[in-house]
């Protein structure tokens, strides 16, 4: 699932060097183990075995990885530690790969001792307090969105000898291949990386739906732990990959999990795990497409070579293909189409060997070529497109290209490889979009073999085409993937959503197209107008959302409508965009508000409700709120917190479910605007205060928020202030909970 980005992956550690003095002009560290840091001041003369070069010298010394997988959804939590080995004061600056479409939780930095998450804001306002912290020698992180994938921190300041230890949390969906689920994580060792302790562990419910893990690239233990299971590996260092069977089913298997926090329109995820069945195979129209420029010298040439025999391995007597190669000039096997007779296999291999890499890189011209030719009805026409780099010859413009290729493509699925890490992955990846296939990104060391085989393989036979989802009596919109879906040998729908209108005993429909005759399949679902749980789904719909409009953006330029949207998206759920970032502050460092940061707010976690009869709101009026209130901050929470709610006692942004508050004038209020809407304002931990949340229980975990805060219903804000009211008549109460 990382493979489109894992060749992006870059990590750089920048140091805050003195003027004419850095690691890039020469100066070569002598690296020795120190003890106690040395002055900045000094020459490290104090002991003659230890001395710090008078450079920024920031090395990553530990990297930890727990997955924890939970049906289709898999939740990362990456651990690592850098430590500043040089004589001066330092900064990291690193890139973090996340799986396409993988929802950011938040960033965790490791401050006098405590972990302290930050906020997401604009992306330029994030930028600028960062700098400014930084001119003042303070502690701040920044997690700006470089695109493809890809988050870029940094760290500052790290001084010499001191440990810095950030946690970075996100969610994604993982892709099945073949009969299993597949894992990737690069944990490569990195230059001037001493990190001997790096390990990727993976947690999942022992449930029978799922075998015994096992990696094709490292050694792991296997163990049990309650009723899950565990896999883990010790050294992760280098590419890791992790594969998890699946069970094979004689059904079909669909789930939904739904999230419906306001009462109003939910989100949906959606997943069909299709039954072993036998099928007429479908013919199909291949045409495979090779990148020959001067930069597919050497093992890539060969690589292109194997992948294409065996593509030609698996085609049958009833299947046509077409080989295409491409440097500056289009050159084809033979004109028009070919059947997979053994003569034509034959000479095609004959053709690949003699393939030779020079020349520049016409990827329109390829596609143009390549897209050319007509297959008629009943055949399934696929493309295999296959490059190492940028165009440098005829358009160069990504989105010229995309959108030629859009123009010509009619009915053809288009899957892309890009090899090595000189590829334009955004332009791979809107071809595979546009094309209805998928992009797949080969490290330099990586198999193209392989993985061209991998996706041919689910080529072979497909289990549906032109896959659509319905449900009866609820309408689905926003669907991420858009369009009618393919479904191939070896994979599981999944698909995210948002729903309009409430069902308990909805019917969903899953159709396609198979080469049998059309295909259906159903299961009673519950569509909840009103779910508390699943908050992550919401997350990741957003972080589809934010990939599709950031994908139309690029496409079609930035517009005042498209921009709101998106940058509402990431600040409501806390994502880094184009036009948002997620800043980490220290307690008195400036804040998004150009407030001092939250570290002086204390974190109070809800208190029980007290025993009180809140049916009767006149007699719990008599209980004396100032003691109440002090009794209860020491028992247990009011029903059970979200297991998303932040807990940290210093950030200047907390989450509850998938609702996010940032701090504003001393009051935490939700990142959403509804100036217009009535307000019941009440006092923390009053009887009026627990009345509201026996009638509205979803205000218990968001009350858990602070003791002072704001948050927005459908057509009512509800705020937690010292001057709200003690109590609240039933009216007040029922017009409250209809209203939320």
């Amino acid at each position: 699932m990382f493979r489109r980005y894992l060749n992006a992956l870059i990590v750089l550690f920048l140091p805050l060097c003195a003027a004419g003095t850095s690691l890039a002009q020469g100066v070569e560290p002598t690296i020795r183990p120190c003890g106690p840091p040395c002055p900045p001041d000094s020459n490290c003369r104090a002991t003659p075995d230890c001395r710090r070069p008078m450079v920024a010298q920031v090395v990553r010394t530990s990297s930890r990885v727990r997955a924890d997988l939970d049906g289709r959804v898999v939740r990362y939590e990456v651990t690592e530690t850098y430590v500043n080995r040089g004589g001066m004061v330092g900064e990291a600056d690193f890139l973090l790969p996340l799986p396409k479409g993988a929802a950011f939780e938040d960033l965790a930095l490791s401050i006098n001792g405590e972990m302290v998450t930050g906020e997401t804001m604009n992306a330029d306002r994030a930028r600028g307090v960062y700098e400014e912290i930084v001119r003042k020698m303070r502690d701040p992180a920044l997690v700006e969105w470089m695109g493809h994938g890809l988050l870029r921190t940094r760290i500052f300041p790290i001084q010499p000898g001191e440990e810095k230890r950030v946690v970075v949390r996100f969610r994604a969906i993982v892709e099945r291949e073949g009969d299993a689920l597949r894992l990737d994580w690069l944990g490569d060792r990195r230059a001037g990386d001493t990190a001997d302790n790096s390990s990727f562990t993976l947690a999942y419910v022992d449930d029978g739906s799922l075998g015994e893990a096992y990696s094709p690239t490292h050694s792991l233990h296997a163990t049990h732990e309650q009723n899950r299971r565990v896999a883990r590996i010790d050294d992760a260092r280098g590419p890791v990959t992790m594969l998890v069977p699946v069970r094979s089913r004689t059904s079909a298997a669909i789930s939904l999990l739904a999230n419906a926090p306001n009462g109003g329109d939910g989100f949906a995820l959606i997943t069909l795990s299709p039954p072993v069945q036998s099928s007429r195979a479908t013919p199909r129209d291949i045409v495979l497409v090779i990148d020959v420029s001067g930069s597919m010298s050497g093992r890539k040439m060969e690589q292109a070579r194997a992948a294409g025999r065996q593509l030609l391995q698996t085609l049958t007597p009833s299947d046509r293909f077409r080989l295409i190669d491409f440097s500056s000039d289009v050159r084809a096997f033979q004109d028009g189409w070919s059947f997979a007779t053994g003569g034509n296999v034959r000479a095609a291999v004959e053709y690949l060997d003699a393939l030779r890499a020079n020349g520049g890189t016409n990827i329109q011209g390829a596609l143009e070529e390549t897209l050319a030719s007509d297959t008629p009805e009943g055949r399934l026409a696929l493309v295999l497109f296959l490059t190492d780099g940028a165009p440098t010859v005829g358009e160069t413009r990504p989105d010229a290209i995309v959108q030629r290729a859009a123009d010509l493509r009619r009915q053809r699925r288009l899957f892309t490889f890009g090899i090595g890490a000189d590829v334009n992955a955004a332009l791979l990846e809107q071809l595979a979009l546009q094309g209805r296939g998928t992009a797949t990104f080969v490290r330099p060391e990586e198999s193209v073999e392989r993985a061209v085989g991998v996706v041919t393989d689910r080529l072979t036979r497909p289990v549906a085409t032109d896959v659509h989802i319905r449900a009866d009596g609820v309408r689905l919109y926003g669907l991420q993937p858009q369009g009618a879906i393919d479904l191939f040998a070896g994979q599981d729908l999944v698909v995210l959503a948002r729903y309009a209108g409430t069902r308990q005993d909805a019917t969903l429909v899953i159709e396609g197209r198979t080469s049998d005759g059309p295909v259906r399949w159903t299961s009673h679902v519950s569509f909840p107008g009103h779910a508390t749980e699943n908050a992550f789904v919401a997350r990741l719909w957003a972080a589809q959302r934010v990939g599709y409009l950031s994908a139309e953006r690029h496409r079609i330029g930035g517009n005042a409508e498209l921009d709101a949207e998106l940058r509402q998206l990431g600040e409501r759920y806390g994502i880094p965009t184009e036009l948002t970032s997620y800043l980490v502050t220290e307690h008195g460092a400036m804040s998004a508000t150009g407030m001092p940061g939250a570290g002086g707010i204390r974190k109070q976690a809800l208190p029980a409700r007290p025993d009180v009869n809140f049916a009767n709101a006149p007699a719990a009026a008599q209980f004396d709120a100032a003691k109440v209130a002090s009794e209860q901050r020491a028992a247990t929470s009011l029903g059970e917190l979200d297991k998303d709610t932040l807990r940290d006692k210093t950030e200047a942004v907390r989450r509850a479910g998938n609702r996010t508050f940032t701090l504003q004038d001393s009051v935490w209020t939700e990142s959403r605007s509804a100036s217009s809407l009535p307000v019941i304002k009440v006092k923390a931990f009053s009887p009026a205060y627990f009345a509201l949340v026996q009638n509205v229980p979803e205000l218990a975990p968001l009350f858990a928020i602070g003791e002072r805060m704001r948050v927005f219903g459908r057509h009512i804000v509800i705020e937690v202030a010292p001057d709200g009211l003690a109590q609240l008549d039933a009216a007040a109460l029922a017009d409250a909970a209809r209203n939320w």
